[in-house]
C-alpha cells in the first residue's frame, strides 16, 4: 500500500514560520507532481503550492513570496516552508501526490490525513 503522512503543523504567532513535511511510503515506483492544499472551516479546499517531478513550482497568489515548496526525492518527502505567517493562513493542510505504485501501470492520486496550522494574531 501507499501512504502519505503530513507533519509539522502547530500553533504559531503571526509573522512566525513553520515547515510542513509530507512523507510517502509503501510500494512506490515513482512520485510525480505533489501539491499542498489547505482547507479552513467552512471553506473549500484550495491549492497552496505544487511541485512537479522535475522541480517546477507554482503557488497560490496569497502565499507567493512567503511559502516555498521543495522535495527530496531520495526521502520521498515534500516540504512546505511557510514564513511570515498570517492569521488567514490558519487551516488544515493536506498533501496530495500522484504516485505510481508497484505493480500498476498508471499513477494514482493519494491524500494525506492533514496537519493543522493555526496562526494567532
Amino acid at each position: 500500500q501507499v501512504q502519505l503522512v503530513e507533519s509539522g503543523g502547530g500553533l504559531v504567532q503571526a509573522g512566525g514560520s513553520l515547515r510542513l513535511s509530507c512523507v510517502a511510503s509503501g510500494s512506490i515506483v515513482s512520485i510525480n507532481a505533489v501539491g499542498w492544499y489547505r482547507q479552513a472551516p467552512g471553506e473549500q479546499r484550495e491549492l497552496v503550492a505544487r511541485i512537479t517531478s522535475g522541480g517546477t513550482t507554482n503557488y497560490a497568489d496569497s502565499v507567493k513570496g512567503r511559502f516555498t515548496i521543495s522535495r527530496d526525492n531520495a526521502k520521498n518527502t515534500v516540504y512546505l516552508q511557510m514564513n511570515s505567517l498570517k492569521p488567514e493562513d490558519t487551516a488544515a493542510y493536506y498533501c496530495n501526490a500522484a504516485i505510481l505504485k508497484r505493480g500498476t501501470a498508471y499513477p494514482q492520486l493519494y491524500w494525506g490525513q492533514g496537519t493543522q496550522v493555526t496562526v494567532s494574531s
